[in-house]
């Protein structure tokens, strides 16, 4: 475990200089007070800082790459977990995966990849107060995935105005389906709405018309 000491005016104020060194948050660390301020007599000698050691606890990046080597393991697939941290996010990059592997990681339509960053989502968070947000990723199926969303929509789109008809796309969850509806939300001919229930909610790419639905 990563523990540091600091010293400042005030308590609050060595605590926030801990954690900011540590790049942690205040759910992520236990503070021990070694010695508490002082302001001395007449306020001015004998004054003595406060001194605390701030030991952190609780990494999610340390959490979320245990629980990853634990699944990989258990799934028999040999990856490593790229993890970082920036802010109240955590990024993760799955690396160093045969082409078998990734596919049985990523799933049909990423179903796997999405169910697997729920569960590191719900491990990093359960004792957590202030939330963290998990994007897992593996060899940058999402951003190819998107770029194949985008064409789709066109693609789509061009159809609905030709046929002058609604279109109905495949089942998405909730992420696809905004990228379907960003990529066309300009388009003068044709506007989008979500139809069903999950997890079989799907996008429509209708012709023009005068009024809009729902979207997601």
């Amino acid at each position: 475990m990563k523990s540091i000491v600091k010293i400042a005016k005030t308590i609050d104020d060595a605590v926030k200089e801990a954690l900011l060194e540590l790049g942690a948050d205040r759910d992520d660390v236990l503070v021990k007070v070694l010695e508490e301020p002082s302001k001395g007599f007449l306020g001015i000698i004998g004054c003595k800082d406060a001194k605390v050691e701030v030991t952190v606890v609780n990494d999610p990046v340390e959490i979320a790459g245990n629980f990853l080597k634990m699944l990989f393991s258990k799934m028999k697939i040999d990856a490593n977990a790229n993890i970082k941290r920036e802010g109240t996010s955590l990024f993760i990059d799955i690396k160093d995966i045969s082409d078998r592997d990734m596919g049985i990681l990523i799933g049909k339509r990423g179903k796997t990849l999405d169910s697997i960053q729920y569960l590191v989502g719900l491990i990093v968070n359960k004792e957590r107060e202030n939330y963290i947000r998990v994007f897992l990723d593996v060899n940058n199926y999402r951003k190819k995935r998107e770029e194949t969303l985008i064409r789709l929509a066109e693609k789509m789109a061009f159809k609905a105005k030709r046929l002058r008809r609604d279109i109905k796309l495949e089942p998405m969850n909730s992420n696809e389906r905004r990228i379907i509806h960003s990529t066309l939300q300009n388009n003068p001919y044709v506007e989008t709405f979500s139809e069903g229930e999950e997890p079989f909610r799907r996008v429509v790419i209708s012709y023009k018309r005068e009024t809009s639905k729902t979207q997601y």
